[in-house]
């Protein structure tokens, strides 16, 4: 990190057209403007700065007043938090009314008041690293709690005592394992303790803005130092508890891969293997969570081998289960326990050769979650065995292989009878009803154990068919 380039990067960032309006127009009217929290933090990291937040002696009204003339829009929905947002040259700001908030520690939420310095707001921010601020016109840092310090030793702490910030808001200590994931930082020994100590306190944050930190730690680059964090101090117990039962105890008679690490290691692989542009959320909870199910299925069967069985059944039902709690959306919870539930099919693969009936069914099954199934899949090896992992990843190689030349020549990627339930329902002379179901899935069944069979062949078969049944 460049302190010099950083300085340059906020001269930069002050001299854009948005930010020089902003600090004229502010000049103008007598009212102080300072640039605060991730933009700054963000200019000594060299991070792409993508938000514009301002802090302002002004109130909302004045604040409003200042920006009309200069902004094409502006929204003032955050007016009872000080908070007016505009539109400048195409860019989105929000201008802030100094804070001087209070809190009751009953709930998360402020007894909002105004401050009158921009110190005073700085101290009730979550980390030291967002505490700093670049005052404008004047382009001078103000750093009141050491946050460049810290920017420099890449450690994250709170710019007062971590129980008062984290007691006032204990979101705060989500916040602090997403940062740890990314920023890549370390958390403060002192802070690490009070997260430990005060995670009882997420009990007064709703489930919907832990869920929200959850989803942004998990899109990070590498989730895995803040899930590390938040099973440490205890706090995942409390948000995700599925996760820290993964520690399953290891007895001397009965060894087994360590599930909590091995759940890790799958989702770091997934990471690397996405075939999506951007994060893809719904496959990395489906990583994480893929062997949730083995706690509750372990068992040391003869001569103490440790077995699982059926844990992708149950793990599947443990995730939809926990991601509803979390009140996630329902496409999210029925993909990830749909990739869940199907995450070992592959391994019988290796077994003995899939018929094209199996490979078409494997297909059918997946759906439209067929490549996050191929990542999850190839992720979930993490044997140490050389000749296992080349083994493994050889006979995948082989099953996608399969699965492209039968789509080539069947077109199965979406797999569907020869005959659509109108064609059906007029040969049987059905109304729509139970048996029209039945006639539909013994097409089907056949479409994937034989292939198209072309409209005139599964019109004669399903006359036969419902010849045995009348």
């Amino acid at each position: 990190m460049s302190v010099a380039g950083a300085i340059a990067r906020l001269e930069q960032l002050a001299e854009s057209a948005p930010v020089a309006k902003l600090s004229a127009a502010f000049a103008a009217a007598g009212q102080e403007l300072a640039l605060v929290g991730g933009p700054v933090r963000d200019a000594f990291l060299d991070r792409a700065v993508s938000d514009l937040d301002f802090a302002t002696s002004a109130d909302p009204d004045q604040i409003l007043a200042i920006v009309k003339p200069i902004s094409d829009v502006q929204w003032d929905v955050g007016r009872d938090f000080g908070t007016i947002a505009a539109r400048i040259d195409g860019k989105t700001v929000e201008i802030t009314t100094y804070r001087a908030d209070s809190y009751d520690g009953a709930t998360r939420k402020p007894s909002v008041a105004f401050g009158d310095t921009l110190e005073g707001d700085l101290v009730r921010r979550d980390f030291t690293v967002n505490a700093m601020a670049l005052r404008l016109p004047e382009r001078v840092l103000v750093d009141p709690w050491g946050g460049l310090e810290h920017l420099l030793e890449r450690r994250l702490t709170t710019p007062g005592p971590p129980e008062v910030s984290f007691g006032d808001d204990p979101l705060r200590m989500l916040r602090a394992a997403r940062f740890t994931s990314q920023l890549e930082f370390t958390v403060d020994p002192a802070t690490v303790q009070a997260m430990h100590d005060l995670a009882p306190r997420l009990e007064i944050v709703s489930v919907e803005r832990i869920a929200d930190e959850l989803r942004k730690l998990l899109l990070t680059k590498d989730p895995v130092p803040g899930i590390r964090l938040l099973v440490d101090t205890g706090i995942a117990q409390l948000v995700l508890p599925e996760v820290p039962a993964l520690r399953l105890e290891i007895d001397e008679h009965a060894h087994h891969k360590d599930v909590y690490e091995h759940s890790l290691t799958v989702l770091q692989q997934a990471i690397e293997l996405e075939r999506s542009p951007e994060p893809d959320l719904v496959l990395r909870i489906a990583a994480l969570l893929h062997d949730i199910g083995k706690p509750a299925t372990r068992k040391i069967e003869a001569g103490g081998v440790v077995t699982f069985h059926h844990h992708d059944v149950v793990g599947s039902k443990l995730a939809a289960k926990r991601l509803r709690a979390l009140k996630f959306d329902n496409d999210t919870i029925a993909a990830v326990s749909k990739l869940i539930e199907l995450h070992l099919r592959f391994f019988g693969y290796t077994d003995g050769a899939w018929t094209d009936s199996a490979v078409r069914r494997y297909v059918r099954d997946a759906g439209p979650l067929l490549e996050r199934l191929h990542v999850l899949t190839r992720a979930d090896v993490t044997t140490r065995n050389r000749k296992k992992a080349d083994r493994l990843s050889f006979a995948y190689d082989d099953l996608e292989e399969r699965i492209a030349a039968i789509a080539e020549a069947e077109g199965i990627a979406a797999v569907r009878p020869d005959l659509d339930g109108e064609q059906i329902m007029a040969i049987l002379e059905l109304a729509p009803g139970r048996e029209v179901g039945e006639a539909y899935r013994f097409l089907l069944d056949l479409r994937l154990d034989e292939g198209p069979l072309g409209a005139e062949e599964a019109e004669a078969r399903l006359r036969a068919w419902w010849a045995t049944r009348v």
